[in-house]
């Protein structure tokens, strides 16, 4: 279900963390203003405001920089939003796992970031499939997990648990992240985020719930 991706080892120093990070900031900004194909390495490095051999000791190519900026955001998805708690309430933890997500998807700059992956997933398939590995398929993983825990304690009817969790996470940005995505409207306001997030949880809990 999921590919490991290529990762600074964990006992990087930490000069070297905030340098990354640094030049990390800096490219996702040039990549968000230039799109990928019209960012260069010089650009990357001025705007992250480090020298050029500087920038060619933590990556060799802008492909590599892109992958480890898909890799970053996958993880604070990973971490901030489907770290579910198997304690809480369902209806509570589905309600916001569905308000995180949205917000997430509907940040500054996500939509860019998305649409850049669209556009060179044909051109470069191993970076359009490393997003979707790292990101929407881990995210569906993360929740199956948790709804077969909640199958397995008798809080859920037995179903196909990973079509359902794309289905619930599809469902709470239907009509708020997927509009920005073409343009068509800007982020949604907290109110209709929760009240499609709310919609998409008691659909869910009907559905599935074991009464």
């Amino acid at each position: 279900m999921s590919m490991p991706l290529q990762v600074k080892p964990a006992q990087e120093a930490p000069e070297d963390s905030a340098k990354r990070r640094q030049i990390l900031e800096g490219a996702r900004r040039t990549f968000l203003a230039n799109g990928f194909d019209a960012a260069s390495m010089n650009e990357i490095a001025r705007e992250a405001g480090v020298s050029k051999g500087t920038l060619y000791v933590y990556f060799k190519s802008k492909e590599e920089l892109f992958e480890a900026i898909v890799e970053a955001q996958s993880r604070e998805q990973g971490q901030q939003i489907f770290n579910l708690d198997r304690d809480a309430d369902i209806e509570s933890e589905l309600s916001r796992l569905g308000r995180a997500f949205s917000k997430f998807m509907s940040r500054p700059g996500g939509v860019s970031e998305l649409r850049t992956v669209i556009a060179i997933a044909d051109r470069m398939p191993e970076l359009g499939v490393r997003f979707f590995l790292a990101g929407p398929a881990l995210g569906i993983e993360s929740l199956r997990k948790y709804l077969e825990d909640k199958v397995a304690d008798g809080t859920l009817e037995p179903h196909d648990c990973e079509v359902a969790a794309a289905q619930f996470i599809d469902a709470c940005v239907s009509t708020t992240f997927k509009p920005m995505l073409f343009n068509h409207a800007g982020p949604p306001s907290d109110e209709r985020v929760a009240h499609v997030v709310g919609m998409a949880v008691r659909a869910f809990l009907a559905a599935y719930r074991r009464r």
